[in-house]
């Protein structure tokens, strides 16, 4: 009974968050794409460092809180870019922290497309917080006497095809199935994401572009999630957008803004609402990113980028 209650408080703290995925999700994946293709590192041809910050289910006991560090760049050979991902990913009693490097290597298969190959390995931290193992009822179960907590090693793989205008990839950022439970009684496996991102940029008149993206990932086992984004560029300095996402029985609408403050500073701000059986207890969700960058190769880059 008291490992069924033990068990019963974790599936409530992370239930709805779990079912749907293991890996952190992002409204701003197309400026933060790094965290789940490894071929963009390198791709914006200057040193790029993006930190964001989502507070999922604000006001909800227990909502997910993500944290991500990001930083990459062409190296001098501009086939070859390098990277470096910091996640922490935080949601009820569970708790990753990624450490991933990004490898990208990069040919040229027209005048305008280019493809990019990616590799991605690290390590990645999985922690029980500590008021777990101290409640009552934890403490004298001895399926908790040895803690979970531990560091596993994995790697991924990505592809990416790109223009000034438009780019399409496809990756997976963890390909090994790890058991999070140390016990023979049953297995807590992580699951291989699949994802397939999308975007492009059109001109509607000489101070305003229109930009759709798109982000599909498949997850064995849970439903398919679906995200679209539309936002509009003014004078190449302000963003403006909306989007929605599909995930089973799950489904949520935001608003995006974000805005270039200067030739290598950004900042965005997204705020997104659930509509399924979550709306009642949360107030939404919060996203601030933040981007810098140094143009160092300012005379090679291709200006402007979209994404």
């Amino acid at each position: 009974m008291k490992r069924i209650i033990s068990i019963i408080v974790l599936l409530i703290a992370g239930f709805e968050y779990s079912n749907a995925q293991q890996l952190p999700q992002f409204t701003q994946y197309m400026y933060n794409t790094i965290a789940i293709n490894p071929a963009y590192a390198g791709s914006r041809d200057a040193l790029s460092i993006v930190a964001l910050n989502r507070n999922q289910w604000a006001g909800f006991d227990g909502g997910p809180q993500t944290q991500t560090l990001s930083i990459h760049s062409p190296l001098r050979n501009e086939k070859i870019g390098l990277g470096l991902s910091l996640i922490n990913d935080k949601a009820g009693y569970e708790n990753f922290t990624y450490v991933y490097g990004d490898f990208s290597y990069t040919i040229q298969a027209s005048e305008t497309v280019d493809i990019s190959f990616g590799l991605k390995a690290g390590m990645t931290y999985y922690k029980l917080a500590d008021e777990l193992y101290n409640a009552t009822e934890v403490n004298q179960d001895p399926y908790f006497n040895e803690r979970l907590n531990r560091w596993n090693e994995n790697f991924g793989v990505g592809i990416l095809f790109h223009s000034e205008r438009w780019y399409l990839g496809l990756s997976t950022p963890k390909i090994i199935n790890h058991d999070l439970n140390n016990k023979t009684e049953f297995k807590a496996l992580e699951r291989v994401h699949y994802y397939a991102i999308g975007g492009y940029v059109f001109d509607l008149s000489e101070s305003l572009k229109f930009k759709p993206s798109f982000m599909v990932k498949h997850t064995d086992g849970v439903p398919l999630s679906t995200d679209l984004t539309a936002n509009f560029l003014f004078n190449e300095r302000f963003w403006l957008g909306g989007s929605y996402r599909m995930n089973g029985k799950q489904e949520a609408i935001g608003a995006l803004v974000d805005f270039q403050v200067t030739d290598q500073f950004r900042v965005g701000y997204t705020y997104e609402i659930p509509t399924g059986e979550i709306r009642p207890y949360t107030n939404g969700s919060h996203e601030i990113l933040l981007m810098y960058e140094f143009k160092f190769m300012k005379n090679k880059q291709k200006s402007p980028r979209y994404f």
